[in-house]
């Protein structure tokens, strides 16, 4: 059976049983939405980058009365968030279920069979985009870039971690160790704090993480960073080099944006972008993109997937050009 005639005939009941749920026997109308609670789902554990992005957007949804009931909030982690992706991909045809993006919604299709692409979701809306730092445990001898590329140049291979399998961790990975002349033996982990677990301990020499997420523990010495993907140096570390002034270039950010299940209502899909773009001029907002060092690029419903559609095409390059696909 084609894929398109299988998603739309999952949409089709998808509908059939919502209209068969309401008190009416009829499906809602396009002015009655949203009339039920939110699924919302997060496609890794808690403590990341998307887990935070997530959480900032419910509360401001909730604090501001944006969303007139209850929102369900979820962290279902596995398989660099194919599983979590893959339940709201069940939801064809649904209004109700929604969730935050990172780079592993690209990346993942392109090495496992999920089942889904990026084009298959209903779009939202791209927000920003978030920049990596390059970090080393804080008790670590090595103090800047040029020493890190010695020790790993020494070795045979360095072991190092980012959040997801082939995602844009892993790229900036690769793309650092290439550019720089050393091999790395790349871990992949579903959650922040087991990763930063990890390099504590010293399983890893060295990780792939957001300002957001790690700047404070870089200021209270537990890690050191050695390199941004940032623009300009951070104002909180200004000592911490960019990899364009390093000689580094075309290193990936993650994008950050929402999606709903696949042939979701339009009404639904523009009643999200209308509101999403009130939450994006809230002070909450700006404060969260402030604080955690986010690049705004706003991109809404057929621009958001004309860039998912661009970047998944240089991902797939980027990856193919070093065999990881």
């Amino acid at each position: 059976m084609p894929r398109t005639f299988l998603r739309r005939a999952l949409a089709a009941a998808a509908v059939m049983v919502l209209a068969g749920c309401s008190g009416a026997g009829t499906a809602e109308s396009p002015e009655e939405y949203p009339s039920q609670d939110l699924d919302w789902t997060i496609a890794f554990g808690p403590g990341g980058g998307n887990d935070i992005m997530a959480r900032t957007i419910v509360d401001i949804l909730q604090k501001h009365r944006l969303y007139p009931h209850d929102i369900v909030v979820e962290n279902r982690e596995g398989g660099s968030g194919a599983t979590g992706w893959g339940h709201v991909f069940s939801d064809a045809g649904s209004g109700y279920s929604i969730s935050t993006t990172s780079g592993s919604f690209i990346t993942t299709p392109l090495q496992a069979d999920t089942g889904w692409q990026p084009q298959d979701f209903t779009p939202v809306g791209l927000f920003a985009t978030d920049d990596s730092l390059f970090l080393v445990p804080g008790t670590s001898p090595i103090t800047d870039w040029a020493s890190w590329v010695e020790h790993a140049r020494g070795k045979g291979s360095v072991v190092v971690g980012g959040i997801g399998t082939v995602n844009v961790d892993f790229i900036v990975h690769a793309m650092l160790a290439d550019q720089a002349g050393y091999r790395i033996e790349y871990v992949p982990f579903n959650d922040e704090g087991q990763m930063q677990t990890a390099m504590l301990s010293g399983s890893l020499e060295a990780i792939i993480s957001n300002p957001g997420t790690v700047l404070g523990h870089v200021q209270a010495g537990q890690l050191r960073a050695l390199l941004t993907t940032a623009a300009e140096p951070l104002p909180e570390i200004p000592d911490v080099p960019t990899d364009e002034s390093l000689g580094f270039t075309g290193l990936p950010s993650m994008p950050r944006g929402l999606i709903l299940p696949p042939d979701a209502p339009e009404h639904a899909q523009q009643w999200w972008i209308t509101t999403m773009q009130q939450v994006v001029e809230t002070p909450e907002w700006k404060e969260y993109v402030a604080s955690n060092h986010l690049s705004e690029d706003l991109r809404w419903g057929a621009d958001f997937s004309a860039f998912l559609d661009q970047t998944q095409a240089d991902f797939k390059r980027i990856l193919t050009e070093r065999g990881a696909l």
